[in-house]
Parts: C-alpha cells; structure tokens; sequence
C-alpha cells in the first residue's frame, strides 16, 4: 500500500536534519534507524522521526519536499516545533 509522505528526521533535538520522500514511511524511517541506507542520514545519525506529513499522491508529496527544502532552517525548525514541540521521536507512532 503506499502512502506518499515527506518527513523529516534529525539526529538530536535542532540537530542534523535531513528531509525525505517517500511512498512507505514506515519502511523508510526504519531504513534510516537500522543504518540501512548509505548517505546523509548514516554519516550524520539521522534516527529520529520528528515531523512528518502525509500526502494523497507522489506528485503532491515531491512538490511538498522541494518546498521544504527550498525554506530555510528556521521554517524546518518551524514545521517541528509546531508539529512535534518536545523533538519526540515519532517511528514507533507509524505502527
């Protein structure tokens, strides 16, 4: 089943952040967390699931990811604070 969503992941609290897209969140975070993936998420430790936002189709959640990135830092710490004020890790929400 797929459920377009972007997310963003960080490795403490206004840490490394990384943004991401995806059409399976929760396999896609626990790709992150176990180490799974090579890249940005592994170098800097990326494991916690902070912000996230469904969307009803790819396209939709590709545009919301280029927006995303596209802001600054300040609007991503924006998006987690009003989202997910304490910087809780949010993966074990997704089951």
């Amino acid at each position: 089943m797929r459920e377009p969503a972007v997310y963003i992941m960080a490795n403490k609290r206004n840490g490394t952040l990384y943004t991401g897209v995806t059409s399976n969140l929760s396999m896609r975070v626990h790709q992150h967390r176990e180490g799974l993936l090579p890249g940005f998420t592994l170098r800097y430790g990326c494991k916690l699931l902070v912000w996230y936002e469904r969307l009803p189709t790819m396209p939709d959640a590709i545009f919301r990811e280029k927006q995303i990135k596209g802001g600054s830092r300040t609007d991503k710490l924006r998006l987690i604070e009003g989202f997910n004020p304490n910087w809780r890790n949010l993966y074990p929400d997704l089951a």
